[in-house]
């Protein structure tokens, strides 16, 4: 039976409740709603104008209702009397195509179909900044290799607990947080779900992150490159696929003795052929895992500050080897290096589920497996593709990635494409200073 969102409320003193949706740029949209008129909006849903957000919608268009998911309702750890609920928008009584949420929910239910339930853990990484975003927060942390730095963590310890404690207390499990790689860089993880639970856990963690770091008098960006020279912040997804959800969940579909390379590092056949649909998708997978003008400068990081910038710049798979887009540390699962802070939580899952299940029906290979260090050796690699080089070729692999598109959904492709073009064109009509400091001598 469905959780009752009004006895919910008065069961642990819930006073309003935050009804939120994700848009296709990742920006979270809520609406505040007081507990005794909660009840009206689980049936019917909260009014929203599409037009307003980064939707492909018109003023035109009838209102959008965020229809809240009330098994996914989280009190706020830091104001108890409020609830968030991640919302799936409806329109006339139909699901908004383009909405994030509801492309995953899609995908879900075709994998289910086949008997396939993906589970995945993401590491999310992220700067706890000045409040003015342009420097980091702390600054004595300045080591050159300040990757798990033990002193730095206490002066940050403040921050890095509080959400620690949060996650504890609602039952996430996290299980590891460290100082990551940049100067006034952190990465908080907790344990894997099922893909829909994984999202709305991501959707959270980034609106509680940026609150409790606000709370601190600090700012912190999930932005993939904040910082030139530094480390730029990843969102690696570890992926397997399940008999079953939740703990219903008795075998592991990637776990087995599969052929070849792949069964060598402990992926099954169909383990395999999920693998290979991501690398043969993965150009076109970059923009929705890299959906920003700024991802490209961590991508195509030249060598930071810290000797590496953990982030491939080539379609290529391999073992247990962080330099390679793709690893398999360990049998049943693999992790995608791919993906930066800016994606969005929905889409990622997603575009991560039409790439496998795509693999599955066609048999794809994914090809060879490199065994080399990606940053010493990657240009001895000659057949493997690169990635984009920015977001305007990104949106061209994707656009011309028809069986990509048709899985993700025509509607929600032929928006998304209409947005981050729209996007595209702006960043390139801005004048910086570069420009100037560059030509205006010539």
């Amino acid at each position: 039976m469905a959780t009752d969102l009004a006895k919910f409320a008065e069961d642990n003193g819930i006073k309003y409740f935050m009804i939120s949706f994700t848009d296709l740029f990742g920006g979270q949209r809520a609406k505040l709603v007081p507990a005794p008129a909660i009840a009206d909006m689980q049936a019917e849903g909260a009014g929203f104008a599409g037009f307003a957000t980064w939707l492909d919608l018109t003023p035109a268009h009838p209102d959008m209702l965020a229809v809240p998911d009330p098994e996914a309702v989280i009190i706020l750890p830091w104001s108890r009397d409020i609830a968030w609920v991640p919302a799936d928008c409806v329109m006339e009584g139909q699901p908004v195509a383009q909405a994030p949420r509801n492309v995953l929910r899609k995908l879900i239910a075709e994998a289910a179909e086949e008997g396939l339930h993906v589970k995945t853990g993401i590491e999310a990484e992220f700067f706890l900044l000045t409040p003015e975003g342009d420097q980091i927060s702390d600054p004595f942390d300045t080591a050159a290799k300040p990757c798990y730095d033990q002193q730095a963590f206490m002066r940050r310890l403040d921050v890095i607990r509080e959400i620690s404690d949060y996650m504890l207390e609602m039952g996430w499990n996290p299980y590891q947080n460290d100082h990551e790689d940049a100067n006034g860089q952190w990465e908080m993880n907790w344990e894997f779900d099922d893909v829909l639970k994984t999202a709305d856990k991501h959707s959270f963690f980034k609106f509680m992150t940026k609150c409790v770091a606000e709370k601190h008098g600090l700012r912190a960006t999930f932005m993939p490159k904040p910082i030139e020279g530094l480390t730029g912040n990843g969102c690696h997804a570890h992926i397997s696929v399940w008999d079953a959800p939740g703990a219903k969940a008795k075998t592991n579909v990637f776990a087995g003795d599969g052929d070849g390379p792949t069964g060598e590092v402990g992926l099954s056949e169909r383990g395999k052929h999920f693998l290979g649909g991501i690398m043969a998708h993965a150009s076109a997978l970059a923009a929705i895992t890299n959906p920003t003008v700024n991802s490209y400068k961590r991508i195509n990081a030249p060598r930071t500050t810290s000797g590496a910038t953990w982030a491939p710049n080539t379609v290529t798979w391999t073992g247990n080897n962080r330099t390679h887009m793709v690893r398999v540390p360990g049998p049943g699962r693999f992790e995608l290096r791919l993906p930066d802070g800016a994606t969005n939580p929905y889409l990622l899952q997603a575009v991560i589920i039409a790439a496998g299940l795509d693999g599955i029906r066609t048999q794809a290979d994914p090809g060879k497996r490199y065994d080399i260090d990606m940053y010493a050796e990657g240009h001895t690699v000659r057949e493997a593709p690169k990635l984009p080089l920015n977001m305007l070729d990104a949106l061209r692999e994707y656009d011309k990635d028809m069986r990509l598109k048709d899985a993700m959904g025509q509607e929600f492709s032929a928006a998304y494409i209409k947005m981050k073009m729209r996007e595209w064109d702006s960043f390139v009509s801005h004048f910086s200073q570069w420009e100037k400091t560059n030509t205006l001598d010539i």
